[in-house]
């Protein structure tokens, strides 16, 4: 089995800071991590092919610095990594991106399950996924929690905010995953040496998809984000003190003279 898992490099969000005169995040000297979910991802990828056989192959799209994830993605036991990396990329909104790495995906060649996390920790639409699914004319399920692969069919579990439901579809396919499916292994010495030693992974410009300059960065993104900013806060908060009795008690005194409650 052949599988294909999407991963993004994004801010440590414990240390991410918004410069107040531009609206845009200060990136210089901000850990950048593997994103969360995308983890979930390779973990359920490396899972299939230790029971099915076959390859896993990772792809990204960022600077060069997202080798880093390529690299620690190698060390979790990953077999092929490939960073999409161009100045003509640059500004790409989620359909850009989506349209980028399908193209990619379209000349790494035959596949049979996309794996991507459930959405990036950094922009939280849960959009590229979906999106890599249209540009492909693949079928997709989201929020992915269990799954099992029998001949060509693929059955899952789904979370709803409810509950989950359960579907089935054939392969290929993509497939966004949450954590709940399960616990990302940790990167083994072994691993990490593989990672480091291997000298150079390879890196894809728009021409070598054969990209389609109007589609690609800013000039292929029909939405743009016109500024990120951290909300003021409007007051203070109140940190309640004593046993939960006195503390309950507190409260509701709070909300009595506050006309909350009544």
């Amino acid at each position: 089995m052949n599988i294909i898992v999407l991963i993004k490099q994004v801010p440590d969000t414990t240390d991410v800071k918004i410069d107040k005169k531009t609206g845009t995040l200060i990136r210089e000297g901000v850990p950048s991590i593997i994103n969360p979910d995308d983890k979930h991802a390779i973990e359920e990828a490396l899972q299939l092919r230790e029971k099915y056989g076959g390859k896993v192959t990772v792809l990204s799209m960022g600077p060069p610095q997202a080798l880093d994830a390529l690299r620690e993605a190698k060390a979790m036991g990953t077999d092929d990594n490939i960073l999409l990396s161009d100045r003509a990329f640059a500004g790409a909104d989620t359909w850009a991106t989506s349209y980028t790495l399908a193209t990619a995906i379209k000349k790494i060649g035959e596949f049979d399950l996309i794996i991507c996390g459930r959405q990036a920790i950094d922009g939280d639409t849960a959009q590229v996924g979906p999106q890599v699914a249209e540009c492909l004319g693949l079928p997709q399920i989201t929020y992915v929690r269990m799954l099992e692969i029998e001949d060509k069919t693929l059955k899952v579990e789904r979370a709803l905010e409810d509950g989950f439901e359960k579907i089935e579809t054939t392969i290929p396919a993509l497939i966004t995953v949450i954590k709940d499916l399960n616990k990302p292994r940790y990167p083994s010495v072994r691993g990490i040496v593989e990672a480091c030693r291997e000298a150079e992974y390879p890196i894809w410009t728009a021409k070598d998809i054969d990209a389609d300059p109007k589609k690609i960065g800013l000039e292929g993104s029909p939405t743009q984000v016109r500024r990120s900013f951290a909300p003021e806060p409007h007051g203070e908060g109140i940190i309640l003190k004593g046993s939960i009795e006195e503390m309950a008690s507190d409260l509701v005194m709070r909300l009595k003279d506050d006309n909350v409650v009544r």
